[in-house]
Order: C-alpha cells, then sequence, then structure tokens
C-alpha cells in the first residue's frame, strides 16, 4: 500500500480525490496549504505528492522544491485550474514528474500515479529557484495533450546540455520551442542566435556559422565573427539542419564532438560552450538511409528529440490560437477586432491547416487587416478556407452574422465536437481534453440538445 499526500485548499476535491484513492487502495492523507503539507511530511514521508499550484499563502511552486528537499525519492503530481505553459515548465525544472489540469481527469490521474509509482529509481532532481520564462516574449498555447507532453518535456530538459533535436512540419512552432527551452535553460540572459541551414549557399553557411578572416575568400574585405562565436554563453538554433551539406555536417558533427570549430582561412580553432539545438521538418532517419545525412551526427542532434504535432491534430488548441494570436495582431496593427462570427468559426475548425499555425497567423492578421470593424466575417477569409464549411446559418430563415464572445465560441466549439461525435462523451472528452463531469456541467450551462436525444440516452446508459 502506498502513502499518498495530497495538498490542496480545495476540501472539497481533497476529500473526493481522498475517497477514490484509498478504495485502490492507498493510504491518503491531506493538507489544505504548503505549511500543514512540510509539517506532514516529516513525520511520515509519502511515496506521491499530490501538490496543488495555486494556494492562499505560498503557492505550490514555492513549496515544492522544499517537499523535494526533504524526499528526494517521492513523485509529485502538480494539479492547476490554468493552462499556461510557463507555469508546466516551472513545476517540472523545481522536480514535479508530471502535470494534470483540474478538474481532474480521474482516468488520468490513476494513470499517472499508477506510473510514477510502479517506475524504479528515483527521478533527477531539476531545481529552480525562480522562474525564467519572460512573459513579455513570444510563447506557445495548448491545453491538447501533445503540447502538455511537449512543454513538460521542455521543462525536464531546459535546464540540462543535452542536445534537442525539434521535429514537425512547417509552421508548427519549432522556433518558438527552441526559444522557451532557452529562456527557461541555465543562461537564459545569454545570447539566442538563429541560423536557417537552407537560406545559404554552402560557402555562404559556412563562413555564416564558423565566421572567417580577411581575405579567406573573393569578398571577404575583413574578419568576421560567425553565429558559433556570437552565440557563446547562450543557445544556437540550426534551423532546417536536414537541408545541410554532407561536408558541412562534418563540421557541425566535430563542434560537437570537440566544441570547437575554426574559421574560414583561420589556423587555430575557437571553442564555443554554446548550447546546440536543431530543427527540421524531414525525417532523418529516411535522409540516413538514402546517405544524405551522417547517421553519427544524427543519434548526436537527437538525444533529446521533441515533435511538434500539427495543427490538425491540435484542433483543440485552436481556440487558445486564436485568442492568443488575435492578441498580438491587434497590438502590431493597432485594431481592436475582438470579435468573430458563427460561420468563421465553423470554417476554421473545418479546416485541416496544412500550414499549421503560421497559416492561421497569416490569415488572422489579413482580415484584421482588411476588417472594418471590431468582428472577422467569412467574406474577409481567403477562398479555399471558406469554400471548405457550407455555413449552418442558411435558409430562409438565417439569422444574420452575429459578433460573439469568448464565451460564445467556446460554446459552439462544444456543439462542433459533440455533434462530431455522434454525442459520443468519452471521445468528445478526448478531444476536448476535459472531464466528463466537467463535459456534463458545460453541457447544462450552455443548454446543449442532440437532434437525437434517444440515442443520447443510450449512450449516456452505456457509459
Amino acid at each position: 500500500m502506498s502513502k499518498i499526500l495530497i495538498v490542496d485548499d480545495d476540501v472539497a476535491s481533497c476529500r473526493t480525490l481522498q475517497l477514490h484513492l484509498q478504495s485502490a487502495p492507498h493510504q491518503v492523507e491531506i493538507a489544505h496549504s504548503v505549511d500543514d503539507g512540510l509539517e506532514q511530511a516529516r513525520r511520515e514521508p509519502p511515496d506521491l505528492l499530490i501538490l496543488d499550484i495555486r494556494m492562499p499563502g505560498r503557492s505550490g511552486l514555492e513549496g515544492l522544491p522544499e517537499f523535494k528537499a526533504l524526499h528526494p525519492a517521492m513523485r509529485v503530481i502538480m494539479i492547476t485550474a490554468f493552462h499556461d505553459m510557463e507555469s508546466t515548465i516551472d513545476a517540472m525544472q523545481r522536480g514535479a514528474d508530471d502535470y494534470i489540469h483540474k478538474p481532474i481527469d480521474i482516468d488520468e490521474l490513476d494513470t499517472a500515479i499508477a506510473t510514477l509509482l510502479t517506475s524504479t529509481g528515483a527521478s533527477e532532481d531539476i531545481l529552480s529557484t525562480s522562474s525564467n520564462v519572460d512573459h513579455g516574449q513570444l510563447t506557445m498555447v495548448g491545453r491538447s495533450r501533445l503540447m502538455k507532453e511537449v512543454f513538460k518535456t521542455i521543462g525536464l530538459v531546459a535546464k540540462s546540455p543535452a542536445t534537442v533535436l525539434i521535429t514537425g512540419e512547417s509552421g508548427t512552432g519549432k522556433e518558438l520551442v527552441a526559444r522557451a527551452i532557452h529562456r527557461a535553460g541555465a543562461n537564459p540572459a545569454g545570447p539566442f542566435v538563429a541560423v536557417n541551414c537552407a537560406a545559404l549557399v554552402e560557402t555562404l553557411l559556412e563562413s555564416d556559422m564558423f565566421g572567417h578572416e580577411k581575405g579567406s575568400f573573393t569578398g571577404a574585405v575583413g574578419r568576421q565573427e560567425g553565429k558559433f562565436a556570437l552565440a557563446r554563453g547562450g543557445t544556437i538554433f540550426l534551423d532546417e539542419i536536414g537541408e545541410m551539406s554532407l561536408s558541412m555536417q562534418a563540421k557541425l558533427l566535430r563542434v560537437l564532438q570537440y566544441k570547437e570549430f575554426t574559421p574560414l582561412g583561420a589556423k587555430q580553432p575557437q571553442s564555443t560552450d554554446a548550447r546546440i539545438i536543431t530543427a527540421t521538418n524531414v525525417d532523418l532517419e529516411q535522409r540516413v538511409r538514402e546517405g544524405g545525412f551522417r547517421e553519427d551526427l544524427y543519434y548526436r542532434l537527437q538525444v533529446v528529440n521533441i515533435h511538434l504535432p500539427p495543427l490538425r491534430d491540435r484542433k483543440e488548441d485552436l481556440m487558445d490560437l486564436i485568442q492568443t494570436l488575435l492578441g498580438r495582431i491587434n497590438r502590431e496593427l493597432h485594431r481592436n477586432v475582438s470579435h468573430i462570427a458563427r460561420d468563421v468559426i465553423e470554417c476554421l475548425q473545418e479546416y485541416d491547416w496544412p500550414g499549421n499555425i503560421r497559416e492561421l497567423e497569416n490569415v488572422l492578421m489579413k482580415s484584421v487587416a482588411l476588417s472594418q470593424g471590431d468582428t472577422l466575417t467569412c467574406d474577409l477569409l481567403p477562398s479555399p478556407i471558406y469554400r471548405g464549411v457550407v455555413p449552418s446559418h442558411q435558409g430562409q430563415h438565417a439569422k444574420p452574422l452575429e459578433q460573439w464572445s469568448l464565451e460564445e465560441m467556446e460554446q459552439a466549439h462544444i456543439r462542433r465536437v459533440l455533434d462530431a461525435t455522434g454525442w459520443h462523451k468519452g471521445q468528445a472528452c478526448e478531444i476536448l481534453g476535459i472531464s466528463r463531469p466537467r463535459l456534463r456541467r458545460m453541457i447544462r450551462q450552455y443548454g446543449l440538445a442532440p437532434l437525437d436525444s434517444v440515442a443520447a440516452e443510450e449512450e449516456d446508459e452505456e457509459e
């Protein structure tokens, strides 16, 4: 029987979790503040801690290092009602093993507990005294399980010097991941230097990366430092690494092996301590099999691999992305577009977004720039997106386009997911990333009902 300590100021939530976990069976204790939890942990060390992030007084993030200092082998699950990347990264860096959002999905919690309690050995301590995330920087958003895993991995690897390979389709935000790792890393004040390996021919790329001496080639009228020199004490991000030539790959491999490089025309190598993060939208394993990419370099680069899912696989993040991107675009264009017409939401949800988040941002940027009021309407959308969906409000009694608040956007999205799954609540919860109790509350809140109420009742009985 495992010992579990729950630290949460929500009395009802604690009691519910306690009753559920005791039936597992586990020995479960409760505390409603960080200080009370620490006192209980001193008296009787728990095997696993379930810790709320935000509580009156000291927060769970503030108390987490003390819990880990008391019992380094104790596993920790953080819980929170907030869906932000910064908290996830901070929690993982301070020693958390997993991160679950409220309202808690019992199945997800049971799986996390079973995984942590059956795993062998204590997790590495990755502690931080403060969050290094700059809220003024561009950041990622997403509440889907796929993106939660990305955030967790960023938090775990940021403090280590491990080389990271970021994979994913074009436009998924690979440079944002690299910048997030840098900001949450050991030296966020150091430089972040980005290099697009596909943008320059080989000779210019070598000079750009490693620098050159005066007269080393035609046009080299002076000495020039390369990106590796500029990135000392920070991070160098090599984007589109799959497009690098074999000869450049050999030079990069030497940098990884010996932490040194030689500028063009120079006689002596120079050292570098820059952390290397790379990204690609091609299948490097396939490139290795075809002979276009060095196998030894491939394994050096992917010490840690972070895969970014395409937008079509994380449609539940679309509303959060739209809200975030609209806020940024409004600031850049000095506009105040805060509403979206009903049929625009339907079009955006149905579209597959082959260009991913970059395409979404471009569509929203163009629409905001062309809008004459504070509402985005279908006539502002590119024709491929608009033609892909038949508006749901048409015919003799069609309503005019309305202005939608974010709450109305949420209601429309939930209805569309329920209709698309035939009102199968289990599938809808998986797509929306919420628990069944929360889905039922939202259905009642918005007064949603299926066209076939009998089928819905039968589906509820099956659940």
